[in-house]
């Protein structure tokens, strides 16, 4: 299965660090933010990745086509201009590299990248900025169980997200940005049919407002409940709380070790 991210925003909220790179390349540590996200679904077995750029994707495209040379010991000969490679990096990522608009929606960001994705497999989505301790395996097996179109991770931080009400397992309606804390929110992480594609019309769509709207109408979207830790990087308070807990080896997200 293949993982989308999308990483085209233009990071508005977090102008301090966006303003010469998009906010997926934003570092906690000494790794882009898109990295622990990739790390986090490679730890499960998902090594194919497809990444929807937008702003400044010039800069994701550099980063990934320089990774090899960049994660490995090497010896440069400055006379011959030979490189050897010592220590290889262990990730064995494919990653496909998607211009999809500097101004395009969310929605609009997946319905572009629709013909890098297999027709007839499922696929993982999820947003270039928040990491989780999320057991990817459980997610998607519980979405083969409900057995609907998509399914998305429902979680419960303080109010200031979209809000989703679940019966019984599934989304009986969703809201974005609802005032009130307690609700249960869109925390990313989706596993999501080639068919919700149907759902987005244009450039223009948001993914969150009427895709997801019309896909909970229609009995086609599962909540899957993560009580584990989510944060996503809104600000330069939340990078700076990551970058604590990254430094500090207190990284819930950190899956991989």
């Amino acid at each position: 299965m293949k993982a989308v991210i999308l990483a085209g925003g233009f990071g508005t909220r977090l102008s301090e660090e966006t303003q010469s790179i998009p906010k997926p390349m934003v570092r906690i540590g000494h790794y882009p933010i898109i990295w622990h996200i990739m790390k986090i679904y490679s730890h499960f077995g998902v090594n194919e990745f497809v990444v929807c750029l937008g702003y400044k994707g010039y800069v994701v495209k550099e980063y990934f086509a320089n990774y090899y040379r960049h994660n490995s010991d090497l010896t440069v000969d400055t006379e011959t201009g030979d490189i050897q490679v010592h220590r290889k990096i262990d990730n064995k990522w494919r990653i496909t590299l998607v211009d999809t608009g500097e101004d395009t929606m969310t929605g609009g960001r997946l319905k572009r990248i629709g013909q890098y994705l297999n027709p007839s497999e499922d696929f993982f989505m999820t947003y270039g900025d928040g990491v989780a301790d999320i057991n990817i395996k459980e997610l998607y097996d519980f979405h083969k169980k409900e057995g609907r179109l998509a399914t998305v991770t429902s979680v419960k931080p303080p109010g200031r997200f979209g809000a989703i009400k679940i019966d019984s397992g599934r989304v009986d309606s969703f809201s974005e940005k609802p005032k009130g804390d307690g609700s249960y929110i869109n925390g990313g992480f989706f596993v999501l049919s080639p068919e919700v594609l149907n759902y987005i019309s244009d450039d223009k769509s948001v993914w969150e407002r009427e895709p997801m709207e019309n896909l909970a109408k229609n009995n086609q979207m599962s909540a899957y409940i993560h009580n584990g830790f989510w944060k996503p990087m809104d600000t330069l308070r939340d990078k700076h709380e990551l970058e604590d807990a990254w430094s500090t080896q207190k990284a819930p997200w950190r899956v991989w070790v």
